[in-house]
C-alpha cells in the first residue's frame, strides 16, 4: 500500500550509532503537532466558563483528559510505525467498504469541525487585536492557504518548526498572563486533586465533559499515525522499539506542553473572573475585553488575543495534513495538497460566513461550541478501531498492547463513548 503523505515519507534521516539524544532529536516534531490539536480555539471557550465558573476544581478534569491523550496517542505513533499504515489505511484493510466510507464521511465532518473552530477562533483574535469586523475575518483567514502551500515546498521539518514556534508564542503569551493574574498557588495544586463534586454537580460536570470532549481530538490520531512515518528507521524489531520510545517521549513532552497551557487557560479565568464574582464568563470575546480593566494593564489582552490567533494559525496547518492523510488512506485518492485545502477551507468558512452575516458574533460563538459537539461524535469511531489494531497480535506482533496496556485502552474507549454521549444529549437539550 501506497503510503500517505508520501512526499514527506522516510524524508528525515535518524543518526545510527550516535548519542540516544541526537537521535531523539531527531524524532522530536510529530509530537507538536499532534499538541496542537489539544490547545484549538475550540478549546478556549470550554477552560474559560470552566474557571469563571467553578474557579480551580476543573484543573483536575484537564489532567485527567491530558492523560488520557498521552495512552492514545502513543497507540496512534506505535500503530504507524510498526505496520506502516495509518489509522485509516489500516481501517480499509480490515473493514468492509460501507464501512469504511462511513467512518471516512466522520472523519471528513470533524476536521471541517475542526477547521470551523479554527476560521471562528482567528477571525476573534483579529477582531479583538485589529478590529477587523468579523465577516471580513473569516474571509481573510482562506488566505492561510498560501501559508500552508509554501510551508509543504520546503519540507516537513519547517512545518513541524513553525508549528514549535507558534506554540512556543502561545504558552509565553499564557505564561506572563500567569504572572499578571496571580493566581493562589494553593489553590491550583487543590484544583489537580479530583473532587467528587465535578461528578454531584450537573453544570460542572456538563462543563466538564465539554473539556474531555475539547481535548481528545479524532483527527489527531489518523494524524499521528501518519506523520511518524516520515522518519527513516531500522526495519527490524530492534529499529521500531527504539523509534516507539522516542516517538512516545515526543508526544508525552509536547501534550505535556499543552496541558500546561490549557490549565493556564482554566486557571487565569479563575484568577480573574471567578476570583472577582464573575462566573458568567464563558465568550472568547468577554475574556479578552475584562482582561484589562481586571488585571489593570492592556498587556493582558493583548498576549490574549496574540496568543488565540497563535493557536488558530496554528491548528488549521495540522488540519491540512490530517484532511489529506484521511482522503488518501480512506478512499485512497490522491489530490493535490492546494486542492485539498481549499475544499476543507470552503467547507469551513461557508457556515461560518453565513452565520456571521446573519447571527452576527454571537451566533459564531455558538457555531463554535457545534463543531465540538461534532467532534464528540467522531471520537469513538477513532479510539475504538485504534485500540482493536494495535491489541491485535496478528498485525502488530511483539509490539501488542500488553494486557495492562489493554485493560487501560478500552476503559479510556469506554470513558470517552459514555462521556461524549452524555455531552451530545445534553447540548441537544440545551438547543
Amino acid at each position: 500500500m501506497t503510503p500517505s503523505l508520501g512526499e514527506a515519507h522516510s524524508s528525515m534521516k535518524v543518526p545510527k550509532n550516535a548519542a540516544w539524544w541526537k537521535k531523539f532529536l531527531a524524532f522530536v516534531g510529530p509530537g507538536y503537532l499532534v499538541a496542537v490539536g489539544y490547545m484549538d480555539p475550540g478549546n478556549w471557550a470550554t477552560d474559560i466558563a470552566g474557571g469563571s465558573q467553578f474557579g480551580y476544581t476543573l484543573l483536575s478534569v484537564i489532567l485527567f483528559s491530558n492523560m488520557m491523550a498521552v495512552v492514545l496517542q502513543s497507540l496512534a505513533g506505535k500503530l504507524g510505525i510498526v505496520t506502516g499504515r495509518d489509522l485509516a489505511q489500516a481501517c480499509r484493510e480490515r473493514f468492509s467498504a460501507p464501512v469504511v466510507m462511513m467512518l471516512w464521511i466522520l472523519c471528513e465532518l470533524a476536521i471541517a469541525a475542526t477547521d470551523l473552530a479554527e476560521v471562528i477562533g482567528s477571525a476573534i483574535a483579529l477582531k479583538l487585536l485589529f478590529n477587523i469586523p468579523m465577516l471580513y475575518g473569516v474571509i481573510i483567514t482562506a488566505v492561510d492557504v498560501l501559508l500552508i502551500l509554501v510551508l509543504q515546498n520546503k519540507g516537513f521539518r519547517a512545518l513541524e518548526t513553525l508549528v514549535i514556534v507558534l506554540m512556543a508564542t502561545i504558552a509565553l503569551c499564557f505564561g506572563i498572563d500567569l504572572f499578571l493574574a496571580k493566581p493562589d498557588m494553593g489553590g491550583v495544586l487543590h484544583g489537580f486533586v479530583p473532587s467528587t463534586e465535578i461528578l454531584q454537580n450537573p453544570a460542572m460536570l456538563y462543563i466538564a465533559i465539554g473539556i474531555i470532549g475539547a481535548t481528545v481530538m479524532p483527527h489527531n490520531l489518523y494524524l499521528h499515525s501518519s506523520i511518524v512515518q516520515t522518519r527513516q528507521i531500522e526495519q527490524t524489531t530492534q529499529g521500531k522499539r527504539e523509534a516507539i520510545r522516542y516517538t512516545t517521549l515526543d508526544s508525552t513532552i509536547a501534550l505535556t506542553l499543552a496541558l500546561f497551557i490549557n490549565a493556564a487557560i482554566l486557571i487565569v479565568s479563575a484568577a480573574v473572573f471567578h476570583s472577582a464574582g464573575m462566573t458568567q464568563v464563558a465568550e472568547i470575546s468577554d475574556a479578552y475585553h475584562l482582561l484589562t480593566p481586571l488585571l489593570g494593564t492592556t498587556i493582558a489582552s493583548v498576549l490574549f488575543g496574540v496568543a488565540l490567533l497563535a493557536s488558530g494559525q496554528n491548528s488549521t496547518l495540522t488540519g491540512t495534513l490530517a484532511g489529506q492523510i484521511v482522503m488518501e488512506g480512506f478512499l485512497n485518492i490522491r489530490i493535490p495538497a492546494w486542492l485539498r485545502r481549499l475544499v476543507t477551507r470552503l467547507i469551513a468558512i461557508i457556515p461560518a460566513v453565513i452565520v456571521t452575516a446573519i447571527a452576527g458574533e454571537r451566533g459564531t460563538e455558538e457555531l463554535l461550541i457545534l463543531s465540538q459537539v461534532i467532534l464528540s461524535l467522531q471520537l469513538p469511531f477513532a479510539v475504538i478501531p485504534l485500540v482493536m489494531f494495535t491489541s491485535d497480535k496478528k498485525s502488530m506482533g511483539p509490539f501488542a498492547n500488553k494486557l495492562w496496556l489493554k485493560t487501560v485502552s478500552w476503559i479510556i474507549a469506554a470513558i470517552i463513548v459514555v462521556l461524549n454521549v452524555y455531552l451530545i444529549i445534553q447540548t441537544i437539550m440545551l438547543f
